[in-house]
């Protein structure tokens, strides 16, 4: 029996840095997408709405995908463009989604007047 429970907890910690590895080297995920209709349930959502037309473009590695009747959701990828993690979006305020994409490792990147 405690030969079955270290061999299971051995495979439980060779998952776990199957995953972990999954996660880009510098420790955080290698892109997200925010998936969303970009009319009918966003404009039930303002802040929701207000974050992905107006900050999102301000993020690197960021993008939103219109994806026609889908909820809001932020969906993020490791460095193999797999699907890691997937969250919804639409409870949150404006704030809240901006401080999730920080909090999962995303910056705003500042542009220039040059770029512009």
């Amino acid at each position: 029996m405690r030969m079955l429970a270290k061999s299971s907890i051995l495979l439980i910690l060779i998952c776990q840095i199957i995953f972990i590895n999954k996660i880009d080297a510098k420790g955080g995920y290698a892109y997200a997408v925010i998936e969303s209709c970009s009319g009918c349930s966003l404009n039930r959502l303002p802040d929701v709405k207000q974050f992905i037309f107006n900050d999102v473009p301000n993020y690197d590695r960021v993008e939103f995908k219109h994806i026609q009747g889908a909820v809001p959701e932020l969906v993020l990828y490791d460095s193999d463009k797999e699907e890691v993690e997937r969250l919804a979006l639409s409870r949150l305020t404006r704030d809240e989604c901006n401080e999730l994409l920080a909090n999962k490792g995303f910056k705003r990147v500042v542009h220039s007047k040059d770029e512009i």
